[in-house]
């Protein structure tokens, strides 16, 4: 008589159901109540131009992807990717996205695009790259790209926060390139870094476009005006920022430019605002 075997198998248990296009979260920082960066795991087959954006996210509530353009903060040699975002309490995908720890699982479509790039500018001696708030990521990607300081003299950094808190990131930023073991050799004498206030008295205080104006910032930092034969801009903020900007840099002579027509200066319409 043959003896039966009865063989007991471990309960399977469920794996966490992974997010579509998923990358892992790999650090988060929070600069204030308001303002937060992150990284993520790279996916393999991701190739950008340093100063695009991607579509990144989490599932929303009625089990749809909640999605949102976020420009890349890393630059293009960078092993993972690194992005920088406010806090919207009751933002649709903000209010979830702040709380992501390490380990966790974003939503991220591989597919760059964004006109924050060399290639849609005419060469130049100087450029000028001008922000509000959160719209220093695309330029964190480019001031730690070595091209960028290999296609200008002078690269100027205006970033505009009410208060000083708010403007650390870009700070921190600044202050370790100098000792970037890639790129420190060139910036080096060549990064202008001019971060100013509207509502907490520091150092410089004002707006980009009347600090553009006035002369002020020239006069600062010991530079020319802005002039259409050595001058380039790339510009990044709220809607009415963009405006106000595209007039002031057109008042001096510049006129704006695209992937397809390069000019003397571009503007990202795709900046993620207030509302999300």
């Amino acid at each position: 008589m043959t003896e039966s075997l009865t063989v007991t198998e471990a309960p399977v248990k469920a794996a966490k159901p992974h997010l579509p296009d998923a990358q892992v979260v790999t650090a988060v920082k929070h600069w204030t109540d308001r303002l937060f960066s992150f990284r993520v795991t790279r996916p393999q087959s991701l190739r950008f131009r340093s100063g695009e954006f991607v579509m990144i996210g989490l599932m929303g509530d009625n089990g749809k992807p909640l999605l949102r353009a976020y420009s890349i903060a890393s630059p293009n040699w960078d092993e993972e990717l690194e992005f920088y975002s406010i806090k919207v309490p009751d933002g649709p995908l903000t209010s979830k996205l702040q709380h992501i720890n390490v380990g966790d699982e974003i939503i991220l479509r591989p597919k760059p695009v964004g006109t924050l790039v060399h290639d849609a500018l005419l060469p130049g001696k100087r450029v000028w790259f001008l922000a509000t708030g959160t719209g220093i990521a695309p330029f964190a990607s480019l001031m730690r790209d070595p091209e960028t300081y290999e296609k200008y003299d002078s690269v100027i950094m205006m970033h505009t926060c009410r208060t000083a808190d708010e403007l650390e990131y870009g700070r921190q930023l600044v202050e370790d390139l100098k000792n970037d073991e890639l790129i420190g050799e060139m910036v080096e004498g060549k990064l202008h870094y001019y971060p100013t206030t509207t509502r907490e008295d520091t150092a410089h205080m004002g707006r980009i476009t009347d600090n553009l104006t006035s002369g002020k910032v020239f006069a600062d930092l010991g530079l020319p005006p802005m002039n259409p034969a050595e001058d380039r801009a790339m510009v990044c903020g709220s809607l009415d920022f963009n405006i106000d900007v595209k007039a002031v840099l057109e008042g001096f002579g510049l006129r704006e430019g695209a992937n397809s027509e390069p000019k003397e200066y571009v503007v990202e319409k795709a900046f993620v605002g207030d509302g999300i």
